[in-house]
């Protein structure tokens, strides 16, 4: 059966489509053509994505797809074209259109970034935009903003942007609308990335010198997107320079990277390779040598390599083999030797992704393009620990062992065929297929035990492999209606396979823009949202001992609907773009670890959670960007509230309670300055209300009551009463840096000095209780006073890096 707001959407599609159908144009006596072709970097080749075409003499435009293809059917006659980007040189084409024409459009880089005036009510501004809750951040522009210790995080600026939070002092994960991370679909040149974070969550998995386009949508999700409840990341790698070779990289405090690219076969095939490392290890290492006299080794170190080749078969084929592998490695090795034995001892903990894909992009006509792709993911982490004895005199010879070894991940392989469509400048018609084959691989222990008495090696599956199948097909037209009325309507209907269990769901998706008087547009757009796999943590820091696990006939899919009403309007010359968004998001078939459950143990992880659990997310979100001109940057401000609720356990005794990472009010303000080609300032400030946490409120002395707000602690019971009712101290930073440029003959510098947390503000990364015990001075007695202390991450953190381009 269909819910209500699922009837309610087929309704309003029948009658769009019955309108249509009954009040199309009359054709005119003028025959009609086709311009199409590809929008490309004048210097690069590179293709560039959502640029804006417009006929200035009809007044129809259309917008270059992912790939850079554009498509618009307009009347006989003269015709000239607009073509703008932000950061390029806007071109005028006048062309005496007869017939169907294939046109490659070249556009030139800006020398700088000009303060430019736009008059023209049609070209594509965020009023004219059905699309909402979509955010933008132009790559150069990211670059400028200051970083922790110099790295620059694509995913720490869109904790910037309103609705988007993060888990903590510097961590990368992303917590948007009220959702979790694994609600997240994160996607690198079209592949799922399972774990996008290093260093336990404080830096991302992407190096910005490898990515051309981020786009992230955290509501009125397009119908070609599914899978996951709070967002999608788009992310887009750079395809190559296919004119010149070119690099660029840089070296940090903590880590150094490097890129190149270049023609293969000019203007036929280029290539691009980026790599990062850290050398954490490497500083360390010396001051753990000379600690220990030489027995003791240890570090930490993680890496980054992207790669991308593209070929141009001909004018209507190209072919792309793009390929993604990081690696996150802790690992720590102790040896001892006395008059006796010999013993070692190390351990580590290591996780990382492979990801792929193999594209094919067919014009298949002027006016439709198909992109076929091949993914496969691959995210896998382990856990291990090795001591070994040996006793050297003892007759015969012994030797004592013990291994331990714990694997968990998830591997995907994946086709999805999309097409676009675009018959006139009205519509544009997007529809596909994919299917993924998942592989999870919840728990594997791997135990060796070797000394006198014991020889074994034992192999524990408490979860063995589970294979999945999942599945969509969709259907969504960017339809303009009229001159004030745009709407996208489509269709996501996803299926999984999983044991002996099948799921499925359509799931209909609705924006409409309508503009007001003033050219203000008010947007509104709803989304049902379905996802088949959960991402069972036992913290809320970004761990490697996180599991990916499938829904089963036990543990039910998360299901989302998402109710969103805005306005929209470029002000001041078009310089900055204004909106507001209310937004109101419902949650089922959330999971969570029963009361004292973990990660290792023996059970089966589907009866270690609870998986009936309900969220519900409200907020309002106020967003002002500047894009372009010599001063950018953005004010952002969130009010939002996020509960949870698992009924029927012990979970907070199955009452509502506060998200983790509920917080009211939530502002950014990014600021960057050009004041000359060598000097630029940039700043930022963020202020968020305290997470909620859950502190113990009594200690008992008796047995232990059954519940999860119940347990031992030194002999004694303590209750926590009310889960997450308490909340830390607000959180709020200044960074501030400072880069200068020097431009040489072949070779251009860039020194960057950055002041993460620039007045030392103490914020809160986690809040212990302890006892501290006093003598009353009026009794003699010795009495315990409970106290919460508070423990602070990072202070004041200063860091210089250089960057250079050739």
């Amino acid at each position: 059966m269909f819910s209500m707001s699922q009837k309610l959407f087929y309704s309003i599609l029948m009658l769009a489509l019955l309108s249509f159908h009954f009040n199309k144009t009359i054709a005119q006596n003028k025959k009609k053509y086709t311009i199409s072709g590809y929008i490309e970097d004048a210097t690069s080749g590179e293709k560039l994505l959502a640029t804006t075409i417009l006929d200035t003499n009809s007044r129809k435009g259309t917008i270059s797809n992912t790939y850079g293809f554009y498509s618009i059917t307009l009347p006989e006659g003269n015709v000239s074209l607009l073509v703008s980007y932000i950061g390029y040189e806007r071109q005028i084409q006048n062309i005496n259109l007869n017939k169907d024409l294939k046109f490659n459009i070249n556009l030139q880089p800006a020398a700088t970034l000009k303060e430019v005036t736009i008059t023209d009510k049609v070209e594509n501004k965020i009023e004219n935009r059905t699309e909402m809750s979509v955010t933008q951040v132009p790559i150069q522009q990211m670059k400028k903003i200051p970083a922790l210790l110099g790295e620059v995080d694509i995913l720490k600026v869109l904790q910037l942007t309103p609705g988007v939070q993060s888990g903590g002092e510097g961590t990368s994960g992303l917590y948007v609308r009220g959702g979790g991370p694994d609600q997240n679909l994160i996607l690198l040149d079209g592949v799922p990335v399972y774990n996008a974070s290093h260093l336990f969550g404080f830096f991302s998995v992407f190096n910005s010198d490898a990515i051309s386009n981020v786009t992230l949508t955290k509501g009125g999700y397009p119908a070609r997107y599914g899978g996951r409840l709070s967002s999608v990341i788009d992310i887009t790698m750079k395809e190559g320079n296919n004119k010149k070779f070119h690099g660029e990289g840089g070296v940090g405090i903590i880590a150094s990277r490097l890129t190149v690219e270049g023609p293969i076969w000019k203007d036929r095939t280029s290539f691009i390779v980026s790599g990062r490392r850290t050398y954490i290890d490497v500083l360390a290492q010396p001051f753990i040598l000379a600690q220990s006299d030489g027995q003791a080794a240890g570090g930490y170190f993680f890496y980054d390599l992207n790669g991308k080749i593209n070929h141009k078969i001909n004018d209507k084929n190209r072919l792309y083999l793009s390929a993604y592998g990081g690696r996150d490695k802790f690992y720590v090795r102790q040896s001892q030797i006395d008059d006796f034995e010999k013993s070692t001892f190390q351990a580590g903990i290591g996780w990382g992704n492979i990801t792929s894909a193999l594209r094919w992009n067919s014009e298949i006509s002027s006016k439709l393009f198909s992109n076929l792709t091949l993914t496969f993911t691959d995210y896998n982490f382990n856990v291990s620990a090795e001591q070994s004895t040996k006793q050297l005199f003892a007759v015969p010879p012994t030797t004592d062992e013990f291994k331990l070894n714990f694997t968990s991940g998830i591997k995907d392989f994946a086709l999805k065929w999309d097409f676009d469509y675009m018959p006139s400048p009205n519509h544009l018609v997007k529809y596909g297929v994919s299917a993924i084959r998942h592989k999870f691989s919840p728990e594997a222990i791997q135990l060796k035990i070797k000394d006198n008495q014991t020889d074994s090696n034992i192999k524990i599956n408490p979860s063995p492999n589970i294979f999945a199948t999942e599945a969509f097909i969709y259907i969504e037209d960017e339809w303009k209606i009229n001159n004030r009325l745009i709407a996208n309507v489509g269709l996501h209907t996803s299926a999984f396979w999983v044991k002996n269990s099948f799921y499925w769901l359509p799931q209909p998706r609705i924006a409409v823009r309508y503009l007001l008087p003033y050219n203000i547009a008010l947007k509104g757009s709803f989304a049902t949202m379905q996802q088949y796999i959960h991402l069972l943590s036992n913290s809320g820091v970004s761990l490697p001992t996180d599991l990916w696990l499938p829904a089963t006939d036990k543990i039910k899919p998360q299901r989302s609907q998402q109710i969103a009403l805005g306005l929209a309007k470029t002000l001041l010359n078009d310089q900055f773009e204004v909106s507001v968004e209310a937004y109101y998001k419902t949650m089922d078939g959330l999971i969570e670890y029963k009361n004292g459950a973990s990660f290792l143990g023996s059970s089966n992880w589907e009866n270690k959670v609870e998986s009936n659990g309900k969220g519900w997310a409200r907020g309002v979100e106020l967003f002002i960007q500047k894009k372009s001109g010599k001063t950018t940057g953005w004010i952002g401000y969130t009010l939002a509230k996020t509960d949870r609720q698992f009924e029927g356990t012990d979970i907070n005794y199955g009452k509502k309670f506060p998200y983790r990472y509920d917080r009211r009010h939530d502002i950014s303000i990014v600021v960057s300055h050009e004041f000359n080609k060598k000097w630029q300032l940039s700043s930022t400030w963020v202020y968020g209300t305290g997470n909620a946490v859950s502190f113990p409120l009594e200690l008992y002395n008796g047995m232990n009551t059954p519940g999860g707000q119940y347990n031992f602690f030194g002999g004694q019971l303590q209750s926590f009463g009310e889960r997450n009712s308490f909340r830390m101290n607000a959180y709020h930073r200044f960074d501030v840096g400072v880069s200068y440029t020097k431009q040489k003959k072949r070779h251009q510098g860039i020194w960057n000095l950055s002041v993460y947390n620039a007045y030392n503000r103490r914020n809160p990364f986690f809040i212990q209780v302890s006892s501290q015990y006093a003598q009353n001075p009026a009794t003699g007695q010795v009495e315990e006073t409970r106290v919460a202390s508070q423990f602070s991450l990072f202070p004041i953190v200063p860091s210089i890096s250089y960057s250079f381009k050739f």
